[in-house]
This record gives C-alpha cells, sequence and structure tokens, in this order.
C-alpha cells in the first residue's frame, strides 16, 4: 500500500501548528484553507476537505483507534481539532487498499495518529522523565508551551501528563496584508497510562484522553474565509475530547495477538451570533441565517474494534492474518437550522486481511461487511424515521521481490460509501440519497528499490514510484456546478505519486516527493469538467546535511502547478523555500537539549494555496525558534 509514516522527530522539526501542516509534504495531500486547526482541512488525492465542508467521508481520521473530524459541517473545517505535539507518530495510509480495518467508503485514505507514551521519556526503565518546550514565531507572534511528565514506578506500569498551550495572532501575507481569521488560541492536554500484567507480562491495559480547546470571540462564522460575510461573526466554544481504552493479549503463540479497543470521541461547538456583524440584519432572511449560526452542535461517536493477528502455514503459504470485528454508534444534536440533522447512525462491520506469501510473492486479499442502520432525531413522516442498508467490500493486493532491492506491487480495491446522517430529509433528494450507496474503483501499479552503496560507500537510496487511477459512481455527496439537488454521474481521478531518499555517509542528504496528477467530473447530460478536488501537481525537495547527531541543516523546496482556488479560478505556479536547522549539544548541563530554528516562505512569496479561499493567503515569511529540554 501506498504509507507515509510521519515520527516524532520529523513533527518537532517541522515546527507546525496544526496536524494538517505536519503532512502536507506527503504526495496527494492537499491542507485546504490555511494554517489554523479550526479552518484547515486534510484532502488526499482530491477527496476530504473540500471547498465547502470540512469533509467528505472519504478520508477517515484516527486518534489512538478513536474516529474523529468526520462530521459534513457547512464552511467548518475538517474538526480535528488537536496539537501536533501531542503525537508520537502521524502515518498516513493513501487510497482504498489499506483501508478495510478502518471504514468503509474510504477513497482518499486513512490518517492515524498516535499520542506519546511515558516509555518515550523515561527510556523504557523505572524512574521520572520528561521534557518542556518552548516555540516562538514572529509571523502572528505565535508563542507554544508543551510539557511533558511521565513516570514508570515498575516497568509494569507507567504514566504521562501533557499539556500544551498554543497561541497566534493573526497573520501577515507576502504582500504585508493581513490574514483575517488566522488567529487562535488552543490550550490541550493527554493524560494517558498503561500496566502490564499476567503471565510473561502477556497482558496490557492503556487509557488515553485528549482534549482541545478554544473560546474565540468575535470571529467569522465562516471558517473557510477571513471575514464573517453574510453569516456574520459569532462567539465560538469549540471542545474536543477522545478518549481511548485498549486492552491487548499477546502470549507466546503466533496464533493469538488480540486486542479490544474502546473508544469515545466527542466534540461540541457552541455558538453566540455578535450583534451587527451581518450585513443582512434587518432583512427579512435575516431570522433564518440568526437561526443558523447560533445553532449549537455536538457529535459523539463511541466504537469498540476487536482484532486478532495470526501467523500460521498452510502447505507453502505463510500467513499474517488480521481479523476483526467493529461496532459503531454515531449521535448527533438536532442542527436542521445549520443544514446538520439529528440522529444516530449505528454500524457493525466484519473484517480480515490475510498476506499470504509464497517464495518472493505476496498475494494479500481483504474483505470488509458493513451494515448500517440510521435513525433521525426528529419525525421524517410520511417518510420512514429509519434507513438500513449494509454491503460487502474488498481488494487485491499483489507484489513481487526480486530479492536485489527491487520489488514491484499492484492492487485492485473496491468499496462503497453508506449512506451518513446528513442524508436524512423528506425532500426527493434526500430520500435518493439515504437509498443509494456510493461505490468506488481504484487500480494501484508501482515498483520501489531499497539499496547501499548504490552509488557511493556506505551510501543509501530508496525509491518507490505509484501509479493509481480511482472511479467514482452512484455520487451522493457532490451535486452539479450551481445545482443543489442534482449529483454528478461519476468521478474519475488518477496520479502519479514519487517518494524518494539519498543519504551518505558524510551525512549529506536528500529527500523527494511529489505527486502528478489529474482528475475529471462528469455531469448526469455528458459534459464533463476538470474534477474541482483534484490535488494540485507539486514537489518536494530538501536538501541537507548532518554533523552526526548533534546538528542538522535543511533546505526545503516545495513547488506546485496546475493550482485552483475555493472558486475555481486558476492560481498561477507557485514555489517557497524554507530552511531548518537542529541543534543537540550533548555536554555537560547541555545535554537533553534541542534548539531548532527555521525560516518558512525565506522569500516571502505572496501567494494562494490549492483549493483555499482567494483572500486566504499563505503566510508571508516566517521565522521559529524552538527549545527543548528533556530530563
Amino acid at each position: 500500500m501506498a504509507r507515509t509514516v510521519v515520527g516524532e522527530e520529523e513533527i518537532a522539526d517541522r515546527q507546525a501548528s496544526t496536524v494538517a501542516q505536519v503532512i502536507d509534504s506527503i504526495p496527494g495531500v492537499t491542507l485546504v484553507n490555511g494554517t489554523t486547526p479550526q479552518g484547515s482541512g486534510i484532502n488526499i488525492r482530491g477527496f476530504g476537505a473540500n471547498t465547502t465542508y470540512g469533509s467528505d467521508q472519504k478520508i477517515a481520521v484516527l486518534v489512538d483507534g478513536a474516529t474523529v473530524g468526520s462530521e459534513e459541517l457547512y464552511r467548518i473545517g475538517t474538526q480535528l481539532f488537536t496539537d501536533p505535539l501531542l503525537y508520537r507518530q502521524v502515518e498516513v495510509l493513501r487510497g482504498t487498499i489499506g483501508s478495510f480495518a478502518y471504514g468503509s467508503g474510504i477513497v482518499g485514505g486513512v490518517v492515524k495518529l498516535e499520542t506519546k507514551d511515558a516509555s518515550d521519556f523515561t527510556g523504557g526503565v523505572p524512574g521520572f522523565g520528561g521534557s518542556q518546550t518552548f516555540e516562538y514565531s514572529s509571523n502572528g507572534d505565535g508563542k507554544v508551551s508543551s510539557t511533558n511528565l511521565a513516570w514508570m514506578p515498575t516497568t509494569r506500569a507507567e504514566f504521562l501528563l501533557n499539556y500544551s498551550f498554543r497561541d497566534q495572532n493573526d497573520l501577515q501575507s507576502g504582500d504585508g496584508a493581513v490574514i483575517g481569521n488566522s488567529a487562535f488560541q488552543t490550550p490541550s492536554y493527554l493524560a494517558k497510562a498503561k500496566f502490564t500484567f499476567g503471565q510473561d507480562d502477556a497482558q496490557s491495559l492503556t487509557f488515553s484522553q485528549s482534549r482541545t480547546v478554544a473560546d474565540d470571540k468575535d470571529v467569522p462564522y465562516d471558517q473557510f474565509d477571513t471575514t464573517g460575510g453574510s453569516f456574520g461573526n459569532v462567539d465560538r466554544l469549540t471542545d474536543t475530547t477522545q478518549s481511548v481504552l485498549e486492552y491487548r493479549y499477546n502470549p507466546a503463540s503466533a496464533l493469538i495477538d488480540l486486542r479490544a479497543n474502546l473508544s469515545y470521541a466527542d466534540q461540541i461547538i457552541e455558538y453566540d451570533y455578535v450583534p451587527g456583524s451581518s450585513p443582512l440584519e434587518g432583512t427579512p432572511t435575516f431570522p433564518f441565517l440568526l437561526d443558523t449560526v447560533n445553532a449549537d452542535q455536538r457529535y459523539e461517536t463511541t466504537k469498540l474494534t476487536l482484532t486478532n493477528r495470526a501467523l500460521f502455514q498452510t502447505g507453502m503459504l505463510s500467513h499474517d492474518m488480521l481479523a476483526g470485528l467493529e461496532v459503531q454508534r454515531r449521535e448527533r444534536a438536532d442542527n436542521t437550522a445549520a443544514g446538520a440533522p439529528g440522529g444516530r447512525d449505528d454500524r457493525y462491520a466484519l473484517f480480515v486481511v490475510d498476506e499470504m506469501t509464497v517464495g518472493r510473492f505476496t498475494i494479500t486479499p481483504a474483505l470488509r461487511y458493513e451494515n448500517s442502520r440510521i435513525t433521525s432525531a426528529l419525525s421524517l413522516a410520511p417518510e420512514p424515521d429509519s434507513y438500513q442498508k449494509d454491503a460487502l467490500m474488498g481488494g487485491l493486493a499483489l507484489a513481487y521481490d526480486f530479492g536485489n532491492g527491487l520489488s514491484v506491487f499492484g492492487s485492485a480495491a473496491y468499496t462503497e460509501g453508506l449512506p451518513i446522517i446528513d442524508d436524512l430529509g423528506t425532500s426527493p433528494t434526500a430520500q435518493r440519497r439515504i437509498a443509494t450507496a456510493e461505490k468506488s474503483h481504484t487500480l494501484e501499479f508501482g515498483a520501489a528499490y531499497t539499496g547501499t552503496d548504490v552509488f557511493a560507500p556506505e551510501d543509501s537510496f530508496t525509491i518507490r514510484g505509484n501509479l493509481y487511477a480511482t472511479k467514482l459512481r452512484d455520487i451522493t455527496s457532490y451535486t452539479v456546478a450551481g445545482a443543489t439537488g442534482t449529483e454528478l454521474d461519476h468521478v474519475e481521478s488518477r496520479g502519479f505519486e514519487l517518494e524518494a531518499s539519498y543519504g551518505m555517509a558524510s551525512g549529506f542528504y536528500a529527500d523527494f516527493s511529489g505527486h502528478l496528477g489529474q482528475g475529471t467530473e462528469y455531469n448526469p447530460n455528458g459534459t464533463s469538467t476538470v474534477w474541482r478536488n483534484s490535488a494540485a501537481d507539486r514537489v518536494h525537495l530538501t536538501l541537507g546535511k548532518r554533523w552526526n547527531d548533534d546538528f542538522d541543516l535543511s533546505w526545503e523546496i516545495v513547488h506546485s502547478a496546475d493550482q485552483r482556488d475555493a472558486l475555481g479560478a486558476d492560481l498561477p505556479n507557485s514555489t517557497a523555500h524554507n530552511l531548518r536547522a537542529t541543534w543537540r549539544p550533548d555536554q555537560g548541563w547541555l545535554d537533553g537539549t534541542e534548539v531548532r530554528f527555521g525560516v518558512e516562505n525565506v522569500f516571502d512569496r505572496d501567494y494562494v494555496g490549492h483549493l483555499s479561499s482567494p483572500s486566504r493567503k499563505a503566510p508571508g515569511r516566517t521565522f521559529k525558534v524552538s527549545l527543548t529540554k528533556s530530563f
């Protein structure tokens, strides 16, 4: 599968304000609408966040297994409302083939976030540990403090507390203009405990809870734009919590590696309209608008996932099989005035992924069966109040390893997006959507090479290229441009992704990632146009030099082409340069200290990012410095 992992060191080096900024260097990933946690969204291969909603249900976001950021909220971002400094790793699976253990209808991919552990700070041995980070950025006068306190009383118990506070004023673009609606203040915390017990320490119980809160005053209701516009401004409180309890049983048996993950995600958004902020105040349409911007929202998702990983042999085949059961309930308070009908979505799913190896061949079939029942919070008479649907989906991946570092692979995957709470309603359009499951097919083919001593003694070189083609049909989530009740006939998206890295014994290194693609949306009358959410053509090149583990200096170049803003207007090509330096002194009282310095948009370029609102320009030149002390 197309998989990229961003580790804790890179998360710190990138000095990102949002999780979306952490992963926007991955091929095919687009950061939509800026650098604020409330407004930004994640788009993968043209699916996910778009110019209207923060999610289209075609990417999945998981925090320690909890499903988050999946509501279709008008003019609100992805709802992945959290701080990047809470996490030790972010993993991105692109496309459908790797998604069957995580959900249905996933076309763009999966974003998996893993919170930090106490053992990361104690070295896995009993005792105390932790770290303190301070960070400052010149653009927006941004300030960050992140504190980690870890304690392992024994090797069988560990506890971690993290408190992070991030504060930023409005940013400035490359032309010196203020980027409205870009200020935020977000306190976050993480509490995590793990207990290991049983014979040979085969069992463990882990609890984690993370929470982020923002109390914004007199800010635009429309998170994607920089001004209030017709909606005006609101006082908005956003409170997001994820709680996870995981049990693992991993005895000395190849047939048993059992996990039970119980998660609860809760997001509350409370609004109060700021009088006089809307130009429509006093008009006949204002009462309806006032109901919209004053409507509070709450979304709760409770999920239990049981999985077992087994290693076994059948004849010549070696199996690595993951099988699981998932039960999920999503509840949403009624907010019909804001276009978010209330209700309950109950689902259960069975899935199996079996990686079978024979010789140099690997064959991996995957299956998922899912059943859903959606029940409206309000009566839909004369239409039913409850709807049920199910689907069987799956894929097949093939790989061959030539044994010399070169491998080739390919996959075919089919998934269905079952109706969601947003599809509830009594109109003909709603009734059509609630009875339809979106369907997609994805084909992928690629090759990879990894080797050492390739161009020079003791060097290392890795390269991976991947072609993909996706067709989405029976569409219910995208309408014809300019229409409100007529859906597109189908969407086709295709592209090429390339990742490569090279390192020399001297410490010089180069990292490259790129994406070239295009998409087409087809109307029911046979006409077509460019797919409105297509990912841009973009390349990232980083050249750097390391001096042992003490000093790391790098220069990143990001070039984007074939871009469009949120209104579909073409944007010029853009090139941004970023500089980063990390110093880790290891002598005396400085041991355990990390100093990072970065300059983003070095040449202060004035540009608008792909799929962003025309008024939401990219930040101008920004100097960043951070100091971390581990203890």
